[in-house]
């Protein structure tokens, strides 16, 4: 872990580590509770949040640091990652509720407005998708508070943050169609019930239960296991787990998941 003065050293000297006018927001998505969530950050001294983002450092490429960002935040390596779509405007790094003297203080500088962490930066999209359980959140020194949220119950978001998420989100509903990104989001075993219900929580749509379960089956990206999970009198559904040699061959050449 950086200390505070090396962290503090980055900042202030950021233009030598990293490149300028030019970031990276990483959308990351988890499913708990039939509820997709989104993993938020609450900088110290400001009460709106932000997505998890950061820099690009000079010695890596761009899908390095959006992998390295993922794993800062979610202590997890090899994440799905997905970049969609690049946001660039002269006044999406402003906002009224950034309290420029916070800053200053924190880099002891004058005057934080004319700081290169201000500039005009063109931001990189990315989402990436985990099993909501495995992810223990970690913000960085200045963050105050690092949690998951509801997307339907967001709380206020700093910059043009949620135009983000909202393309994100958008990106990722089309996505679903063409490539099994069920595999991110579920334990290792699940139930059809349980991969429907995910689909239908990022559709925002019923769909047949019955018609579902036999497209999906028919890609061949899932395969049933001979074993049952108990949750009731006479409900014990069978076990299924995804393939990976054809979930990685879909992921890979796409598919498509007419339902």
């Amino acid at each position: 872990m950086k200390t505070l003065e090396e962290i503090h050293d980055e900042i202030i000297n950021g233009h030598l580590y990293y490149l300028r006018n030019v970031s990276i927001d990483n959308v990351i998505f988890g499913y708990h509770n039939k509820e997709l969530k989104v993993l938020l950050q609450r900088p110290q001294g400001i009460h709106k949040w932000v997505l998890s983002g950061g820099y690009i450092k000079r010695t890596e490429s761009i899908d390095e640091a959006a992998k390295r960002i993922a794993r800062e935040r979610t202590g997890l390596d090899d994440l799905y990652l997905t970049q969609f779509m690049a946001f660039g405007n002269p006044d999406r790094t402003t906002d009224p509720d950034i309290p420029t003297r916070l800053i200053s203080k924190l880099v002891n500088i004058k005057d934080a407005k004319d700081f290169w962490m201000f500039d005009y930066f063109v931001s990189i999209g990315y989402y990436t998708l985990t099993e909501f359980e495995l992810v223990k959140p970690n913000g960085e020194f200045n963050m105050e508070e690092c949690q998951w949220w509801d997307i339907k119950k967001l709380p206020p978001l700093l910059f043009d943050h949620r135009e983000i998420l909202v393309a994100a989100f958008k990106a990722m509903r089309l996505h679903l169609y063409h490539y099994p990104i069920g595999y991110e989001l579920l334990p290792h075993k699940f139930t059809l019930p349980e991969i429907h219900t995910l689909y239908e929580t990022i559709l925002g749509k019923k769909l047949d239960s019955r018609n579902f379960a036999k497209k999906l089956i028919s890609t061949g990206i899932i395969k049933k296991l001979n074993e049952r999970r108990n949750i009731g009198p006479h409900r014990s559904p069978f076990l299924y787990i995804f393939d990976k040699v054809k979930y990685d061959k879909a992921l890979k050449n796409g598919m498509v998941l007419a339902i």
